[in-house]
């Protein structure tokens, strides 16, 4: 429920003093047509339920936050996760997103990841499940981790447990820095796509031994610890996407990351056809290779993106680039 229903989710933070946007809940559409009247631009409109990291919209406009309130809500765009909506303030900064691993009443943070959501190079084009990650984070400081593990982690962990529902297994913190602290932007019930593909290869941890100490409560006893250098992730998507794009093209090279230390190639949208591997999807590869800096590893991964080739192949250049600005 923490994923499922942005309404629970903020409800609770509201409750338990977690910082987080300001925002109202509404299921009838009309009274979300009325609050937006008066409401300050930009807003963000977001369904209820679940809609594949894509019901949430950003108007800037009166007019589009008209439009989007009907698309969410009567035009049902995103079907039942449109029955209730979230409207919230539009928040500025960095996003960060943080993975942990909770027991119900203990928590273990994982290294921070940033993700690139837009389909196009400077952050252009439509929304899409990610286009790449790089860990750790360059503006996730330690004093915002301090501030984080007081005010956010710890504090939703205690907040479900004292609902009575202890959350357990992994628990994603999407976050924004804003210029008053950090926030938290959703919580995600599971592995983020791609940042776990930049986190998990800079784990050293035995994975089997933290997860059976999250199911059996023992999760104080473990040191979760990090490799000290960087990962980065370009996805190899299939051209169109995420709104249209052809299927069915072979893949070829994939032995090429046979053997090579420190470089990973995640299936996405992939599929087994006649002994071949051929894609089946819009995000069909995702390019992982570690790096003693985040610079070595943007190289390392782009090189290794070079590695693999099938037909109408698209893939942002700009991967980890704000790492420059850091």
């Amino acid at each position: 429920i923490l994923e499922g229903s942005k309404a629970f989710s903020k409800d609770l933070m509201k409750k338990y003093g977690i910082p987080t946007a300001a925002y109202e809940t509404f299921d009838d559409p009309e009274k979300a047509l009325e609050y937006i009247k008066t409401a300050d631009y930009p807003i963000v409109l977001k369904a209820d339920g679940l809609a594949l990291g894509k019901g949430v919209l950003i108007c800037n406009t009166l007019k589009e936050a008209q439009e989007g309130v009907r698309t969410i809500m009567e035009d049902k765009k995103f079907g039942d996760a449109g029955n209730r909506m979230v409207i919230e303030e539009f928040m500025t900064g960095r996003e960060v997103s943080v993975l942990a691993f909770v027991d119900g009443k203990d928590i273990r943070i994982m290294s921070s990841a940033q993700d690139h959501k837009r389909a196009g190079d400077n952050d252009t084009g439509p929304n899409t499940g990610g286009m790449g990650t790089f860990s750790p984070s360059p503006f996730y400081t330690e004093e915002i981790d301090d501030y984080c593990k007081k005010y956010i982690y710890q504090a939703t962990v205690d907040a479900m447990e004292k609902e009575g529902r202890p959350f357990q297994g992994v628990l994603f913190f999407g976050l924004m820095l804003t210029q008053d602290g950090p926030k938290v932007l959703e919580y995600n019930a599971r592995f983020g796509d791609p940042e776990a593909q930049v986190v998990l290869p800079r784990m050293k941890n035995d994975m089997l031994e933290v997860v059976e100490a999250c199911i059996d409560g023992t999760l104080d006893q473990i040191d979760l610890s990090f490799e000290d250098n960087a990962a980065v992730c370009v996805i190899l998507a299939s051209e169109g996407y995420p709104v249209s794009y052809e299927k069915g093209f072979e893949i070829t090279g994939l032995n090429n990351f046979d053997e090579k230390d420190g470089y990973y190639c995640f299936h996405a949208g992939t599929k087994s056809e006649d002994g071949k591997i051929v894609t089946n999807g819009g995000r069909v590869l995702g390019v992982t290779a570690k790096g003693e800096t985040l610079q070595d590893a943007r190289a390392n991964a782009y090189e290794a993106a070079r590695w693999v080739h099938f037909d109408h192949q698209y893939m942002r250049n700009d991967i980890g680039k704000a790492i420059d600005e850091a």
